[in-house]
């Protein structure tokens, strides 16, 4: 496989890992964000996603937090209807 090497393909990668996170954990991410908890409850999920984009993206990309902001827009901000100590 590739190696990506351009922001525009490295933060569809970052969303699309994302994406999968909150598809196959729902359950644990509403409990997660109810608990105040989160990064707890997802900790080896998060860490297996980050470990695959880091693999396929250069190491400049990798540092630009691509991975952590997609985390944050789609497993927390996307459920801001869940009610949580963060809101």
């Amino acid at each position: 496989m590739r190696v990506i090497e351009t922001e525009e393909a490295a933060r569809r990668l970052a969303r699309a890992i994302a994406s999968d996170l909150s598809l196959y954990n729902e359950e644990k991410i509403l409990e997660g964000l109810q608990n105040d908890n989160l990064y707890d409850a997802l900790k080896e999920e998060i860490e297996e996603g980050r470990d695959l984009f880091k693999s396929r993206v250069t190491p400049d990309l990798f540092e630009k937090n691509f991975y952590d902001r997609a985390i944050i827009d789609l497993l927390i901000k996307a459920k801001g209807h869940v009610k949580c100590k963060l809101w």
